[in-house]
């Protein structure tokens, strides 16, 4: 046989993966973590986002007039709106991928992994360079770019190399 993580199945002409596959295992773990992230996302738009971007926030920091005006404010609030809905759409999309088993899901899970990492630095840059965001700043940046660093640290080899990742995305 050529290919041994493979074999033909003579009543059903199909070839199953040899060893483990399937969505159990720590694939678990990532599941629960895409749905911990939308879930996140969503109460994060209507807690945050939503209210930054209303007349009165908004314009307060904006306007040049404003005690606490900088010109970083709208670059970092739209920022972080964009990012978050376009997050959301991802992680439904990589839901999508996950339960049909695509080839392709362990590579977009790579891909939201590394760009988590991406823009908790850039966020945190462009916040600490706010005057007043940077004094309200109480670490929660900081924790949330090493989170995601443990994250990419994990789950980026586990994606990578794991015999269940590579048997159970196969169409």
């Amino acid at each position: 046989m050529e290919n041994s993580s493979v074999e033909k199945n003579s009543e059903t002409q199909k070839y199953l993966p040899l060893g483990i596959s399937g969505l159990g295992g720590w694939l678990v773990l990532v599941q629960i973590g895409l749905y911990a992230t939308l879930l996140l996302l969503f109460v994060q738009f209507f807690n945050t986002t939503i209210p930054a971007f209303s007349p009165d926030i908004w314009g307060v920091l904006t306007d040049k007039q404003s005690a606490v005006y900088d010109p970083l404010w709208a670059p970092a609030l739209v920022y972080e709106a964009l990012y978050n809905v376009l997050m959301f759409a991802f992680c439904i999309y990589c839901l999508i991928n996950l339960y049909s088993k695509k080839t392709i899901f362990p590579r977009l899970m790579i891909i939201g992994y590394s760009s988590g990492l991406i823009f908790g630095i850039i966020d945190y840059v462009l916040i600490t360079q706010i005057p007043l965001a940077n004094e309200l700043e109480d670490g929660s940046l900081m924790r949330s770019i090493l989170r995601a660093a443990l994250s990419c640290a994990i789950w980026i080899p586990y994606l990578l190399k794991s015999e269940r990742v590579h048997n159970t995305f196969v169409r």
